[in-house]
């Protein structure tokens, strides 16, 4: 089905998504390489990608071509069992896809506010826009660290707001988090929402229809192309 600015692909199996969603995103990485001679990725964290990485990192793209960054990310060091980066090192960067290159959110500051001024730094010479971002949500709507309690909240929904890395600080998120941009993510070449299982699909259902604005419908219609979600059970 197709409605309010996405694409809704239902998959038979947790493993045939991961299958799909890697076979699509190393197809937008090949045709990058191929019109501008590099690929910029930016992948989400949490439990549910991992398979997806997986059937990514063996892919017979160009990888030494390729810069993975995150969508978000803990302000963890990559030691920490909750960091995103670490996540992507064991199951995305091996194999074929050992040869990209990763540009990191996390840097070692006093705050996850100095952090973000870090990454913006070393990111703004990243070959942008992305040519694929693949997001993730929590049962509360938020994707990206889009919160719905943060308290910035109205900044971090901005498309226009410039940034390229944004500080982020609300009660839910467990710890202060450094995020993509609105404006970085929806300029994506392919943007994708990955979420699994029932109640996920519940929450992304009521967050498009009711009058709540969830962060992840905030960026489903901001986004100027159709959001592909990509569901299974």
């Amino acid at each position: 089905m197709a409605a309010n600015g996405y694409s809704w692909t239902e998959f038979p199996t947790r493993e045939a998504l991961a299958e799909a969603l890697a076979g699509q995103v190393a197809d937008r990485l090949a045709d990058a390489i191929e019109r501008r001679g590099a690929g910029l990725l930016a992948v989400s964290g949490g439990t549910t990608p991992g398979r997806f990485f997986e059937a990514l990192s063996s892919r017979p793209i160009a990888w030494d071509k390729v810069t993975v960054t995150l969508v978000d990310e803990r302000f963890v060091p990559p030691s920490s069992p909750r960091s995103n980066a670490a996540l992507v090192a064991e199951k995305l960067l091996r194999d074929k896809a050992s040869a990209a290159r990763f540009a990191p959110l996390y840097h070692t500051a006093d705050s996850a506010a100095e952090a973000a001024s870090q990454a913006e730094a070393e990111l703004s010479a990243l070959p942008w826009p992305l040519d694929a971002a693949v997001l993730g949500m929590g049962t509360d709507g938020h994707t990206a660290s889009f919160f719905p309690d943060a308290d910035t909240l109205a900044t971090l929904l901005d498309p226009a707001g410039g940034r390229t890395i944004l500080p982020v600080d609300a009660p839910s998120a467990g710890e202060p988090r450094l995020t993509l941009s609105m404006t970085r993510l929806i300029e994506a070449g392919f943007l994708a929402l990955h979420i699994e299982g029932a109640e996920k699909r519940a929450v992304f259902e009521t967050a498009m229809g009711s009058g709540d604005k969830k962060p992840i419908r905030a960026v489903i219609e901001a986004s100027p192309h159709p959001v592909k979600v990509f569901w299974a059970a």
